[in-house]
């Protein structure tokens, strides 16, 4: 789903001009298979890219070279891609960063954005999407989302924000959405319906 890189010399100097002069990009993912494909794409669009598998990689990576670019999965092994957002956002504040999940919601993008990303995009994503969030400039407007949320994902977003606001803590937001403690449990450990 990633590859759709057959780009033609031409394409791929138009792709660099989009990118500007620094061309450096981190992608954090630990879904390697994946992470891989996307290093792929990006490389064959001008991207000068490094790749890290793990929160603690990233923000080895991004400490030591902070990129101008940098995509990254929100859920990893050892912890939130929000912390690499935050160790990039320190070294450098002109740092154009998508958030990338499989589990996306309105309060967690809420708060990738304020930390510094400047898109949020739920996979599966392709190249050319991840591609056209890292160079849109500043002020172009994104395409509405064809298909509208469902009854069932606003239900789920709002479960997911009302979480978010009790800092994580399934007893306190149980409470709030007068509901039991281990249907809770159950949905939060679910994906997102479509």
């Amino acid at each position: 789903m990633i590859e759709k890189s057959t780009a033609a010399p031409s394409t791929q100097s138009a792709d660099a001009d989009l990118i500007g002069p620094d061309r450096t990009l981190l992608i954090v993912d630990d879904d390697g298979p994946f992470l891989r494909r996307l290093a792929r794409a990006m490389e064959a669009r001008g991207f000068t890219v490094e790749i890290a598998e793990s929160v603690a990689e990233g923000i080895a990576k991004a400490k030591s070279n902070p990129p101008k670019h940098a995509v990254i999965d929100l859920r990893l092994g050892d912890g939130s891609g929000l912390d690499v957002i935050e160790a990039i956002r320190g070294r450098r504040d002109d740092t154009r960063m998508i958030m990338l999940t499989g589990y996306g919601n309105i309060a967690t993008a809420v708060n990738a954005v304020k930390l510094g990303a400047v898109d949020y995009l739920a996979k599966p994503a392709d190249a050319d999407d991840i591609f056209a969030a890292l160079v849109q400039r500043q002020g172009e407007r994104v395409e509405p989302p064809e298909n509208p949320m469902s009854a069932d994902r606003v239900r789920w977003e709002h479960i997911q924000r009302v979480y978010e606001m009790c800092e994580r803590n399934v007893s306190e937001t149980a409470r709030r959405l007068n509901m039991h403690r281990r249907t809770l449990q159950r949905i939060l450990a679910k994906r997102a319906p479509k």
